[in-house]
C-alpha cells in the first residue's frame, strides 16, 4: 500500500486502540486533582497509555496478521501517536475538570431553586427581581385577620431582591423585610420561579414591649428633647438621684419638622430599614428626619423619651420628674475610616465575578498572579463562602465573587480581562 493510505489506516487503529487508554488517562487525572489536588506527570500518562494500547494492539494482531508485518510500520507509528494524543488531550481535560468540581456540595445546594431568568432584570449591571405578591393574603392560624390597610400594603409593596439568590434565602429576606417594614407578628412566604409569591401574615401584637430587652424595663421620662434622637441611640438621663445609661426604645418631641423633613419622614424605600420608627408612648408620632437620613427622628423641643434600663435605675427613675438627656457618642466605624484612606490614596472598590474560561477560572490567586500581573488586591472572596483577606491559596471558579481594591484604571483592566 501508498504511504498516505497506511498513515490513514494507522489513524483508523489508533482511534480503535486509544479509546480505552484515554478514558483510563481522563478518569485518573480528574481523580487525581480532585481527590489529592496533584496533577499526574505527562511522563506517567505515556507510560499507561501505551501499555493499555500494547495489549489492545496485541489483540487485534491476534485477529489480523497483516497488522504485524514489517510493511506496516507507518501504519503502527501513526497509531502510537494518535494514541498519545487521545490520551494527553484526555488527561489535560480530566485534570481541568477535577480543579473546577466544588469539593463540597450539600444536600441543601442540590435542592436549592432559583429564579427563571425571564423575571430576572439587569440594572447597572447587576440583576435583580421584583418579586409580587399573587392572589389574596392569607390570614395565619391562631392570630387575630390582618387589617385591610396592611393587605393592601403587601399587595401594592415593591419588593425588589438581588437576582443571585436561591429561592429559599430569598423567602426567607421577603419575609423578613416584611415582617420589619410592617411590624408583622409571623409571616410564611413561598416564591416560585417566576417571583410570585404566596403570603400568610398575622397582624402585629404589640410594639414597644418586644423591643425590650430581656432582663430590662422600659421607663418614659419627660426631658428636653435633643434633634436627630432616633431608636437605638444611647443616651444618658441625669435626675436630681440617678444618673442612667440606656438604649432608646421610643421618642417623642413637640417640635416641628423642618421644611422639607415630612418627604422624610415617610416610609423608607426598598432596601433600607423601615423598622427604625421612633413609636411613642402614647402621643403623636411627630418624628422626622433630614432630607439626608433614612430612619425617623425626633424634631427636637419637650418630649419625652422612652429608655431600656435595669430594673433598679428603672425604680429610681419612675421617682423622677424630669430629667435631662444627653446623647453619648457610639464612636467612628472602622470601615468608613478604611474607605476613606483609600480614597485618599487614589484607591477604589468594585466588586466583580470570575468569568469561565478567563485567566482567573480554576486556579489560586497566588497562580494567577492576580496583584503582580493586574496591580490590584483581592481584599474578600466568595468560593464556596465568604473569605475575608484570602492568601494565595484561596482557588477560584466561575461565578466566584471578588472584591478588589486598585487604580480606576487597573480595575477597569482588571474587569476586562479576568472578570
Amino acid at each position: 500500500m501508498s504511504l498516505p493510505v497506511e498513515i490513514v489506516f494507522g489513524v483508523y487503529l489508533g482511534v480503535i486502540t486509544g479509546i480505552v487508554p484515554a478514558l483510563v488517562a481522563g478518569t485518573l487525572g480528574f481523580v487525581f486533582k480532585y481527590v489529592t489536588d496533584v496533577t499526574i506527570p505527562g511522563l506517567g500518562v505515556v507510560v499507561l497509555s501505551l501499555a493499555i494500547a500494547g495489549v489492545n494492539g496485541g489483540l487485534l494482531a491476534l485477529n489480523d496478521e497483516t497488522i504485524r508485518s514489517s510493511e506496516r510500520a507507518p501504519a503502527i507509528l501513526t497509531a502510537i501517536v494518535v494514541v498519545l494524543m487521545l490520551s494527553m488531550y484526555a488527561h489535560a481535560q480530566g485534570d481541568r475538570l477535577g480543579a473546577s468540581v466544588p469539593k463540597r456540595i450539600s444536600l441543601r445546594q442540590l435542592r436549592d431553586r432559583t429564579l427563571s431568568t425571564d423575571v430576572i432584570e439587569l440594572v447597572g449591571g447587576r440583576g435583580r427581581v421584583s418579586v409580587e405578591v399573587a392572589g389574596e393574603v392569607n390570614d395565619m392560624e391562631g392570630y387575630p385577620p390582618l387589617p385591610a390597610d396592611t393587605r393592601r400594603a403587601i399587595l401594592d409593596g415593591d419588593w425588589t431582591f438581588p437576582a443571585d439568590l436561591p429561592l429559599a434565602e430569598l423567602e426567607d429576606r421577603f419575609a423578613e423585610r416584611l415582617q420589619t417594614e410592617l411590624d408583622l407578628a409571623d409571616v410564611a412566604v413561598r416564591i416560585d420561579e417566576r417571583a410570585r409569591a404566596t403570603v400568610a401574615a398575622a397582624p402585629p401584637t404589640g410594639a414597644l414591649s418586644k423591643r425590650v430587652p430581656a432582663g430590662k424595663r422600659a421607663v418614659s421620662v419627660s426631658a428636653l428633647v435633643p434633634t436627630g434622637i432616633a431608636r437605638g441611640d444611647v443616651v444618658r438621663v441625669i435626675t436630681s438621684d440617678l444618673d442612667a445609661e440606656g438604649a432608646v426604645i421610643a421618642a417623642r418631641s413637640s417640635g416641628k419638622p423642618e421644611p422639607g423633613a415630612a418627604a422624610a419622614a415617610k416610609p423608607a424605600p426598598a432596601g433600607d430599614d423601615p423598622d427604625e420608627d421612633a413609636r411613642t408612648d402614647g402621643g403623636e408620632e411627630t418624628v422626622a428626619a433630614p432630607p439626608a437620613a433614612t430612619a425617623p427622628t425626633t424634631t427636637g423641643g419637650e418630649g419625652r423619651v422612652t429608655l431600656a434600663l435595669d430594673r433598679s435605675e428603672a425604680t429610681a427613675l419612675l421617682r423622677a420628674d424630669r430629667g435631662r438627656v444627653l446623647v453619648l457618642s457610639r464612636g467612628t466605624r472602622r470601615e468608613y475610616e478604611l474607605t476613606a484612606l483609600l480614597r485618599r490614596a487614589g484607591k477604589r472598590f468594585r466588586r466583580v465575578s470570575v468569568v469561565a474560561g478567563g485567566p482567573l477560572d480554576g486556579h489560586t490567586i497566588g497562580e494567577a498572579e492576580v496583584r503582580e500581573a493586574y496591580d490590584v488586591a483581592v481584599l474578600a472572596a466568595r468560593h464556596e463562602s465568604w473569605t475575608i483577606a484570602p492568601d494565595g491559596s484561596q482557588s477560584l471558579s466561575a461565578g466566584d465573587d471578588l472584591f478588589v481594591v486598585g487604580s480606576r484604571d487597573a480595575l477597569d483592566r482588571f474587569a476586562e480581562v479576568a472578570a
